[in-house]
Parts: C-alpha cells; sequence; structure tokens
C-alpha cells in the first residue's frame, strides 16, 4: 500500500472495507442499488458464508445456497419471513460445488420452483460428491495419503470425519442450466459476464457488472483469509496452485482498481489488485519455506506440513485441507522445476532443484 506521501491510485489500490461489520443473523444490508448481501452460519471454524440477492424484474437471483443442515434452512425461513418476506427467488446461481456454497440448491429450487445455474464441471462435481463415499473411493483416498506420508491412523482421521462435510447438502436439483466463461447474463437492468477460474474448485463461477464496477469473487479472491487450493485423491496430479495463480494473473489484468468486490466469505472491500497481490505473495512465501526445508534432505508432504501449517493445531477437518493445500504447493513446484520427486517405499520424498 502506498503512504500518503504517494498520493497517486492510492485511494484505488489500499484495501478499503465500507461495512467493518456483517449482517446479524436476521439482518440484510443493500450493498448497492438492488444487491443485497445476507450471512448464514457455518458449522466449522470459517463460520459463515456470504448469499447475495440482485434484483432481478419482478424476483430476485439468489447467488450461493448455504449449507445443508436444518440450521441453514432455519435461518433463511426466519429471513424470508422477516426481512425478506417480498423476495421471490426467480433463479440460484450456485458459484461452485462446495457444500457450504451448494448444500442448500435443492431446498431453494423446491421452494421457489426457480432454475439452479452453474458451470458444468461444477454441477458435475456436486453430483461426484453426494457419491464418493463408496469402498473403491475411499481405498484411493487412503492410497493417496500414504504416497505422501501420512500414517495409518492420521489417514482413518482424515478419511472419517475430516471429509464428512462433502457430503452436507440437500438433495442436488436433478437438472440445471448451464453457464460457461465468457457469457452474458441479464439480472434485471445489468449485466453480468460470467468469469471461471480453477484452484480453489474446479471451475468456480464469479459474475462481473461492468457498468456499475461490482464484481461477485465467490471464493477466488477473499477480503480476509486466503482460499483454500487443494489437491485431492481423484486427481492426484492436478497442478491446481497454477491454475489458481494463472486466475488471479487473469483477473488482475481484465478488471478494473475501484471494482466493489462482493466474496464468498468474510465482508466486501475495494482494492482488488492490491488483495490479489497478497494471496500470490501468500503463496510464493510458503513456496519458500518449502523448497528452504528440502535443500538439505528430501521431505515427504506429511513432514512438510509442519512447515507451512505450524502456527495452529489442527482437527482433522483442518488437517484434510492442510494436507490437499501442501500438495497443492508440491505439484506446482514439481512442474515449475523447482522442486524433484523420488518415490522410496512407495511414498514421494521432495528436493529442491
Amino acid at each position: 500500500m502506498h503512504s500518503k506521501t504517494h498520493p497517486v491510485h492510492s485511494s484505488a489500490e489500499a484495501l478499503r472495507y465500507p461495512w467493518e461489520s456483517h449482517p446479524g443473523e436476521d439482518q440484510v444490508v443493500e450493498v448497492a442499488p438492488g444487491v443485497l448481501w445476507l450471512r448464514l452460519k457455518l458449522p466449522f471454524r470459517l463460520n459463515h458464508v456470504n448469499i447475495y440477492l440482485l434484483a432481478d424484474g419482478d424476483g430476485w437471483t439468489a447467488v450461493d445456497s448455504g449449507f445443508g443442515n436444518e440450521e441453514s434452512i432455519a435461518a433463511w425461513t426466519r429471513l424470508l419471513e422477516g426481512p425478506l418476506q417480498h423476495v421471490k427467488i426467480a433463479r440460484l446461481i450456485v458459484t461452485h460445488s462446495h457444500p457450504d456454497h451448494v448444500g442448500l440448491a435443492g431446498w431453494i429450487v423446491e421452494r421457489f420452483n426457480c432454475p439452479l445455474l452453474m458451470s458444468q464441471v461444477e454441477y458435475l462435481q456436486s453430483v461426484y460428491h453426494q457419491n464418493r463415499g463408496s469402498e473403491e473411493r475411499l481405498n484411493a483416498q487412503r492410497q493417496f495419503f500414504r504416497r505422501h506420508g501420512m500414517d495409518e491412523t492420521l489417514t482413518d482421521k482424515l478419511l472419517g470425519r475430516g471429509q464428512d462435510y462433502l457430503k452436507r447438502v440437500s438433495i442436488l436439483p436433478p437438472s440445471y442450466r448451464r453457464i460457461s466463461h465468457g457469457d452474458e447474463i441479464q439480472i434485471g437492468s445489468r449485466r453480468f459476464k460470467v468469469i471461471t477460474g480453477g484452484g480453489h474448485a474446479l471451475d468456480q463461477v464469479m459474475l462481473y457488472c461492468a457498468s456499475d464496477k461490482l464484481f461477485l469473487s465467490a471464493d477466488q479472491v477473499l477480503s480476509k483469509i486466503s482460499p483454500n487450493v487443494s489437491v485431492w485423491a481423484v486427481e492426484p496430479d492436478q497442478n491446481s496452485l497454477g491454475e489458481y495463480l494463472a486466475s488471479l494473473a487473469s483477473l488482475t489484468t481484465t478488471l478494473p482498481y475501484d471494482a466493489l468486490v462482493l466474496p464468498g466469505h468474510g465482508v466486501p472491500f475495494y482494492g482488488l489488485k492490491t488483495r490479489i497481490k497478497q494471496l500470490a505473495d501468500h503463496h510464493e512465501e510458503r513456496c519458500r519455506m518449502i523448497a528452504e526445508a528440502c535443500l538439505q534432505e528430501p521431505k515427504t508432504s506429511a513432514q512438510l506440513v509442519p512447515v507451512v501449517f505450524h502456527k495452529h493445531a489442527l482437527d482433522p477437518h483442518q488437517m484434510g485441507f492442510a494436507a490437499g493445500e501442501l500438495i497443492a504447493h508440491v505439484n506446482y513446484m514439481l512442474v515449475e522445476g523447482r522442486l524433484t520427486a523420488e518415490a522410496i517405499d512407495g511414498v514421494f520424498h521432495y528436493r529442491t532443484t
């Protein structure tokens, strides 16, 4: 950020939070004309998710649905009987397949008899998450964690409580309407361009309205935390961090400094390009820590988790994310030629080149 002696661009580049506090449980905040922000609780450390409602003719387009549990249904019901009693949801856009975003899609679609809009990959990924508990899949995940040096006890924990949350969804609607990168959607008086990006999810949907400089960034760019970027057993060699950094680079060249960013978690903010640089720098710092740790002797992913995530004691839910995120950095560094891999007794060991 610029000091006061360098005024050029400073107001646009600095991170600013127009709403320091978020809506309460039974509140809705209008962040722009015809754009409502509400917030639902989540039952883990990341304790909330943002939902946006966009005025759309006689109805409203909802962006994301919340987590698939009774508490979220109760919260929606209170809002729809209170500050949102005038709202009829005409369509639901779900940005990606994670359960805090897609979880109540079935409930909303059924309640309002409205269509679901998603990118094709994210809809199919949601279907996959609903059917991922088969023995074959669990065995593949077990082998994946073992190859990265995690012992049986930890692997059992990761495959138990660690990934239960992925199935926390109401029944997914059996059909959807596809939206794709580059599409334009008319929502009320506004035209939104669909932008998709990988890394946090496979093909996450973001929406940008150029005339009002409104950017619904989903979980790709968050205001105060870094979105999880992981690799999982289903695609063990995926370069998800490379995809994420490419998406950030594309956003920073195509979107303006002064867009109002409406993220999936946290608070709305200005300073998109500054925040993107912070996120890219954060991942580079982690890569440097890994490179340093693998300089003298090769290390497994399990040995590298505490190098990068040394500040917190991790429960199984967080440990699953930490392992996935660590492997994403390792895979990226392999592609970039910064690490080499050697299998010793079936376990990968990494050395800095």
